[in-house]
């Protein structure tokens, strides 16, 4: 009985050290959780404004842009795929790889290739364990994204759509991350960036489809465009960026504070075995007790016979 209570005590040592590992990341993912609100919360009247500005220009522009029409026959297409540096968080990344793979898997039922790009190590590394090639990949700072993490990303996204598709191109830019809906509820989404679909782009920024406003242009719309779609992915992916990250503070909060609380059931399941071993011990050892007492009465009473 006594090892059994050895091994008890060593497994509620090894657990409680354990539970104050997952209650500090607990601490630690909520706190960050906050600041990623608010950087979400801060970035969203930018990326409005600038939504707005996009669709007053591609309105009004007399010649389609590029960036704004629809290819005819469209054959390749840019797929974005954020996930996070670090685990630990739940289903964060892997619903976010599944809604990219049904993405993939749907354009190439559309009959288009997929080039496919990947911010977060989670992400490149189930691309690269099924031996998928990659057009793009980037980590280490899906925790804390910056504007600068963001351009560094769409810049090599504007110069595929820009590009026909024979130099090696595409003709849509999609983008699956995962949005933060509340600290209980994030949902993996997709959406497409470009090309532009004045309807939806409008429809986000609150525009009317009747009444929008007329604006004259100088130099040219085109020029305006060429200046502004950068910007719009750049906002577009960063507010996804910001998103993610929210998403997956939020997810590690939720899968820490589980472990946490199977850390404390599972130190209360072992005490109660732990204390059973212990009386059984206890028990033992007074039958012992009682009987070398009464074998000892026994003895003593023989021998005054």
């Amino acid at each position: 009985m006594g090892a059994q209570l050895r091994v008890y005590k060593r497994r509620i040592k090894s657990v409680t050290a354990t539970k104050k590992i997952t209650k500090a990341m607990e601490m630690i993912a909520a706190s960050r959780v906050v600041k990623a609100q608010r950087k979400v919360q801060a970035s969203t009247p930018y990326a409005t404004e600038l939504t707005r500005a996009v669709t007053a220009v591609a309105t009004g522009a007399n010649d389609k842009h590029p960036l704004t029409t629809e290819a005819e026959n469209p054959t390749r297409a840019a797929v974005l795929l954020l996930s996070s540096d670090r685990g630990l968080a739940g289903a964060f990344n892997s619903n976010a790889i599944k809604a990219a793979e049904q993405l993939i898997k749907r354009l190439e039922g559309e009959g288009k290739e997929a080039d496919v790009y990947v911010v977060g190590r989670r992400g490149i590394a189930h691309f690269n364990f099924r031996e998928r090639k990659l057009a793009g990949t980037w980590a280490g700072f899906t925790d804390e994204p910056s504007y600068a993490d963001a351009k560094k990303v769409g810049e090599p996204l504007i110069e595929a759509i820009e590009k026909a598709t024979a130099e090696g191109g595409v003709d849509e830019l999609h983008i699956v991350y995962t949005e933060f809906v509340s600290m209980m509820t994030q949902t993996a989404v997709e959406a497409r960036l470009l090309p532009l679909s004045l309807d939806e782009v409008a429809k986000e920024a609150g525009e009317s489809d009747t009444l929008r406003p007329l604006y004259d242009f100088e130099p040219s719309a085109e020029d305006v465009l060429d200046a502004l779609l950068p910007r719009y992915v750049e906002s577009r992916i960063y507010n996804a960026l910001l998103q993610s990250s929210a998403s997956k503070h939020a997810a590690t909060r939720r899968a820490m504070k589980s472990a946490t609380d199977n850390a404390g059931d599972l130190i209360n399941n072992l005490s109660r075995l732990a204390n059973a071993a212990r009386q059984a011990e206890i028990t033992q050892e007074i039958s012992e007790i009682v009987g070398g007492t009464a074998a000892l009465a026994d003895a003593t009473a023989g021998s005054d016979k």
